[in-house]
């Protein structure tokens, strides 16, 4: 709700240097995409550039190690943990199946391995012994695991365990994917920057190479994000890239493969598939910083004459390629703006337009905060007010 509702709220300016309008682009169809479900969103902006099925609870594989990547970053950016810990390899750590980094029970693995092992070579032993080292147990950690899901709006996804190892309530969604990867790749630059690396060699062991290098070596610009793969839920990949400042997220989930060969090349074909179409079709502009005035108005029964408004995060646009100067932006501010009134309150909208259509809109807030002002001061501005709204004084 705008503050005060006392008079209708009022287009106040366009901010945009708009030209004239144009007809809206012949965009070409998205590619087919043979997944059960596949997503492909512009990072910045999330705007959503095509979509299949992008809700529907999957069994997520392996793409649940991101997850568990998370977690652990938190616990390392809180200060809980060091990449330089010791981390006590389990039994139930040793004895896990599919893929591992071949960790021995009893040892003492440093965590910064680890994360290598879990993301580089997908490492089942690894997720474990992770879990267990933030957590105490597996089942503790995959209940932190719901908790996160749940603050980052992932509302399609539960987790059972650390690895994405087959259960039968294990599910999440190619949104809640893309959600949680945006998240980690905006928090956690320096540990996400991992996905990147080709290889991984663990002690004496031949070097492992990333899971997700058919990829990082097909396309420059991908720097992740993760492989998956069981029977039930077939071939999974998400992916990111960047061009000229512009991130793309792309999850694809059920890929069919008659085999691991196959598979593989599937998944990542559909993945480079969305990305291109992204990046040639699509361009992200940022448009307005964060917490920097874009209008200043009067502040009624305040200390403060006026308040500074603007947005709460940085606002991005993401739109057909080369239709930047057919963007229009409109400031709705509520016509009278009442004191005590809180930084941050929310006293009108921004709308972005484009070929006549609303395609963005977010909340306009005030940047200040103001107490009410004495009792004399009050008093003059009603009455002020009162004869506005007698006498219809815009």
């Amino acid at each position: 709700m705008f503050v005060s509702g006392r008079w209708a709220c009022a287009v106040v300016a366009l901010l945009l240097p708009a030209l004239a309008l144009a007809a809206a682009p012949m965009m070409p169809k998205p590619p087919s995409v043979d997944a059960l479900s596949y997503l492909l969103i512009d990072a910045d902006s999330q705007k959503v550039l095509v979509e299949h099925n992008g809700h529907q609870a999957l069994p997520p594989a392996s793409l649940t190690k991101i997850m568990t990547h998370y977690l652990v970053a938190a616990e390392l950016e809180a200060g809980r943990a060091s990449l330089d810990d010791m981390v006590p390899v389990s039994e139930r750590a040793w004895r896990m199946e599919g893929s591992t980094m071949f960790i021995d029970v009893g040892s003492e693995v440093s965590l910064e391995d680890l994360l290598r092992g879990l993301i580089i070579q997908s490492g089942n032993d690894a997720s474990v012994a992770l879990a267990e080292y933030v957590a105490g147990t597996e089942e503790a950690f995959a209940d932190t695991m719901n908790q996160q899901a749940l603050q980052l709006g992932m509302q399609n996804s539960m987790f059972e365990n650390a690895s994405g190892w087959p259960s039968d309530n294990h599910r999440s969604s190619a949104w809640d994917m893309a959600l949680l990867t945006r998240s980690l790749i905006k928090r956690f630059p320096d540990t996400y920057a991992i996905y990147a690396e080709p290889e991984f060699k663990y002690l004496h062991y031949d070097p492992q190479a990333n899971r997700n290098l058919p990829l990082l070596r097909r396309d420059k610009t991908v720097d992740g994000v993760k492989t998956g793969y069981t029977e039930e839920a077939g071939y999974c990949l998400v992916a990111s890239a960047v061009r000229d400042g512009m991130r793309l997220i792309s999850v694809v989930m059920g890929v069919p493969g008659a085999n691991t060969r196959e598979g593989s090349q599937n998944r990542m074909l559909e993945s480079h598939k969305l990305l291109t179409y992204g990046f040639r079709h699509f361009e992200t502009q940022k448009l307005y910083q964060a917490r920097v005035p874009l209008k200043t108005a009067q502040l009624w029964y305040g200390e403060l004459e006026e308040v500074e408004l603007g947005v709460e995060e940085d606002m991005y646009a993401t739109i057909p390629r080369g239709h930047y100067g057919d963007l229009q932006a409109e400031l709705t501010v509520a016509r009278v703006i009442e004191a005590p009134l809180a930084k941050g309150a929310e006293v009108g909208e921004l709308r972005l337009r484009l070929f006549d259509e609303t395609i963005h809109r977010v909340p306009l807030v005030a940047l200040q905060g103001s107490p009410e002002a004495g009792v004399l001061s009050r008093f003059g501005d009603a009455i002020y007010l009162f004869f506005r709204g007698f006498f219809g004084d815009e």
